[in-house]
């Protein structure tokens, strides 16, 4: 059957709760998620996971394609706030994207993306994240990589010792109240980081077997909870899901917590989602670190996500971007940036100064700070000259992004 005769078959509608059953198949089939998956997370059987599922379709805005009643395409938008250099932002968050293959090549995820990016310009979400399973794929609609992570492995030899600190550890269950301040906290004052939910706790743990995890909560001499760690001990191997903390102290006192179990394991093995030398900070730095590209995002609405980005100076002199976008039309061409009358920053489409040529992929990771003005120059992605590459090195933030999370 021709391509176009199978897409006169099809409508595009929103997924709603009556659709949980095939959302669900959905997401399995491609994914390939199996039964083990879902009992190793925890879950006795399917029906449970469907149930943890109904409050995405409650609360997100799914959309498909459907063959008379059958769902064959999806993506889900879940409605997020990040802190884009201590500025919270809306960001809309992309995943439950897939299709079956006998519908693949028709252009349908095309479309859906389409719609996608049109809702969350049309909700005031002015950046997108998603986890890519085809950064390629990813990056032909628009979204770069702005974060990664380290994958570090530790002897028992190598762990590292510090002094006494004033405070004390306390292990607690993952959904304690002074482990969500912890974090609540950590994201308010962090670059990237998501401002969790309800729903975005969930989704964090959705997929572990979180009555196996604890959380390690490190206290100041004030009883103030400082520092998280989620951790879980398995065949000698003491693993770390995340570390978090909002003082030195509160490191130094985690590791030496998990230095405590010298005696009880033989390695340790973790992920760092910020930029944490690791290796500088231990006595016997040879260890091995895998790094990671992580999440992606783009910028929805250029003007007005550099109408509300925190530049850390204005410009002296006016200049403009000079943006392509393969799928969102109205982020192509010009966007000029200066300051207007009043001393405040303005955004038009008429040009003013010196141009700076870049792709929409390019203007995301480079304000997201994943990597400076200066690196992108090098690499040819902006077409300017040297002197407003030390102007974009000066407004835009150096702070790299921390983001952890999963959805």
């Amino acid at each position: 059957m021709l391509s176009s005769s199978i897409r006169d078959k099809l409508t595009i509608k929103p997924v709603t709760l009556e659709h949980l059953d095939q959302f669900n198949e959905l997401l399995r089939y491609v994914f390939q998620v199996t039964s083990r998956d879902i009992e190793e997370s925890g879950y006795q059987k399917y029906d449970e996971l469907l149930r943890e599922k109904r409050p995405v379709l409650q609360d997100t805005d799914v959309i498909g394609w459907f063959n008379k009643n059958k769902l064959v395409s999806q993506l889900c938008i879940y409605p997020c706030k990040v802190n884009i250099h201590n500025k919270i932002f809306e960001m809309a968050g992309l995943t439950g994207v897939g299709t079956y293959p006998e519908y693949a090549n028709l252009g349908l995820m095309n479309d859906l993306i389409q719609i996608a990016l049109k809702k969350m310009r049309d909700n005031q979400q002015w950046i997108s994240y998603l986890y890519p399973y085809s950064v390629p794929f990813y990056r032909k609609k628009g979204w770069e990589i702005f974060s990664e992570f380290v994958v570090f492995n530790l002897k028992d030899s190598q762990l590292p010792r510090y002094d006494k600190q004033p405070g004390f550890v306390e292990r607690l269950e993952i959904d304690e109240e002074d482990v969500i301040d912890v974090y609540n906290r950590f994201s308010q004052s962090n670059h990237g980081a998501l401002i969790r939910s309800q729903l975005s706790w969930d989704e964090y743990w959705r997929w572990e077997n979180e009555n196996e995890r604890t959380a390690a909560v490190y206290y100041d001499q004030h009883n103030q909870p400082t520092g998280v760690m989620f951790y879980w001990i398995n065949k000698d191997v003491f693993y770390i899901k995340d570390l978090i903390y909002l003082t030195q102290e509160a490191r130094k006192g985690l590791w030496n917590f998990v230095y405590a179990h010298y005696s009880m394991v033989d390695k340790v093995k973790g992920r760092i989602y910020r930029h944490d030398p690791l290796a500088f900070q231990l006595q016997d730095s040879k260890i091995t670190e895998t790094i990671e590209p992580y999440y992606m995002a783009r910028i929805v609405d250029v003007a007005e996500f550099l109408k509300a980005y925190p530049f850390k100076i204005l410009p002296k002199e006016p200049f403009h971007f000079v943006v392509t976008d393969p799928v969102a039309e109205w982020n192509n061409g010009i966007f000029s940036i200066y300051c207007d009358d009043n001393g405040q920053l303005a955004v038009d489409r008429q040009p003013k100064g010196k141009a700076v040529g870049l792709t929409i992929q390019t203007l995301s990771s480079m304000l997201m700070s994943f990597r400076r003005p200066q690196f992108f120059f090098e690499y040819e992605r902006l077409q300017t000259d040297q002197a407003m590459i030390v102007v974009l090195e000066q407004m835009i933030p150096a702070k790299q992004p921390y983001f952890s999370d999963y959805f």
